[in-house]
Order: structure tokens, then sequence, then C-alpha cells
């Protein structure tokens, strides 16, 4: 009688451990589900991160190719010369004409966009700006010759007209691409660019800045002189 009620004892306490390890196995299941569930609720309550509207931002401006945000007008006033037979020809051309500044924004890689969470601050690294061929306003164009007798007898006038329309269209570049017209395109470029990267992120309700950076400023030095000390000190790193 004893013996088998201790055996009967030890079947009970087995079946108890198989039940207990059956209940915890339901419960852990159960609680994965739980926060499968939960961890997707959240994820959509908390709408997008700053990473994927600024993905979204990228793949819409790279579907528009090229980015023209920047246009400015110029004229050009160029003269050329021809001797021939001991004989002097001349022609002034007065061309004005217009240019457009342009980003290509196909260039631009995931890698070109990064957020740093930690200053909340989304930053864009720009291609070059770039100046296009100038636009040549032809009904404006304007010439003046010294009317003298080789260009009447020759064909040198064609050639001067020629070589002034070369030389005014290279004039007119000259002049897009000088420093004051430069920065007012990249001016103009990096607020464009702005604007199309701060509206998302505020319509999903993510605050932060946004920073636009051209190849030339990505090494610009971070490091301030101390003022406490004098600049021969600094550069030679004495106190």
């Amino acid at each position: 009688m004893e013996d088998g009620s201790v055996k009967q004892g030890g079947g009970c306490l087995k079946l108890l451990g198989v039940t207990l390890a059956i209940l915890l196995a339901i419960a852990l299941m159960l609680g994965a589900g739980f926060w499968f569930i939960g961890d997707t609720i959240k994820r959509q309550f908390q709408g997008p991160t700053p990473e994927t509207v600024a993905q979204a931002s990228l793949q819409g401006l790279r579907e528009q190719n090229r980015l023209s945000a920047f246009a400015a007008k110029f004229v050009a006033v160029v003269t050329s010369k021809q001797s021939q037979l001991g004989l002097t020809a001349q022609k002034t051309m007065i061309m004005p004409g217009s240019v457009r500044y342009e980003v290509d924004l196909s260039k631009l890689g995931q890698d070109d966009v990064t957020w740093d969470a930690a200053n909340k601050r989304l930053t864009i690294k720009l291609p070059a700006v770039e100046a296009t061929d100038p636009a040549v306003d032809l009904n404006a164009i304007r010439q003046y010759d010294n009317g003298g007798i080789l260009l009447s007898v020759t064909n040198v006038g064609g050639k001067l007209d020629e070589a002034n329309r070369k030389a005014g269209q290279q004039e007119l570049l000259n002049q897009a691409r000088s420093g004051p017209y430069m920065r007012m395109a990249r001016d103009a470029t990096r607020r464009a660019i702005e604007r199309s990267f701060t509206m998302p992120l505020k319509a999903a309700g993510i605050d932060g800045s946004v920073e636009v950076l051209f190849p030339d400023e990505l090494n610009r030095p971070s490091e301030q002189w101390d003022v406490s000390r004098r600049p021969e000190d600094v550069i030679n790193n004495k106190w």
C-alpha cells in the first residue's frame, strides 16, 4: 500500500510539471503576440520617422532630374578686327542673353541625406551649381562696324560676325560664373532644397532643422581660434 501511494504521488508531480510547462509556453506565446500587436500599433500611431520622410523627399527631388532655382540676364559687348591688303575692318556686337543655374539632382544618393538624431538636424549634400549655356536674345542683338572698304569688297564681315558671336557667348558665360552671381545662385538653390525637406518634416510633426551643403563646404574647419591667446602662440602651440 505504501509503494502504491508513492508511485501515485510521483505521477501527479510529473503531470503537474508538464501542465506548468504547457501553461508557461502558452503564456510566452501570448506575450509575444501582444508585444507584436502593441509594437505595430505604436509604430502606426507614432507616424513616419525622419529618415522615412527624408528618403521620400529625396526620391521626389531625384525625379525632377535637374533643379533650376535662379536665373540672371547679362549683356556682352565684344569687338573683332581683321586686316587684309593693308586695310582693317572692325565690328562690334552687343549681345543680351540669360543664364540659368542648375543642380543635377540625379546625382543625389541616399548617403547624401543624413539625419543627426542628437542635434535633430537633417543634412543634404548637394552637387555643385552649374551655369547653363547662355540663351541669347537674337532679336535684341545690335551690331556696329567702321564702314571700311574691306567690309564692302570681301567676306570679312561674316567672319567678324561669327567671331563676335562666339566671343559674346563666352563673355556671357564668364559673367554668369562670376562670384556674386554664383553666390546668389547657391543661396537660391539652398533655400529651395531646404523648403523641399523642411515642409514634409513639419507636416509629419517632426521638429528639426535642415542644413544644405555644397561640395566645397563639406570640409569646412570646425575648430575655432582661442581668443584668449595671441595668434602666434596658437600657431606655435604655446601658452
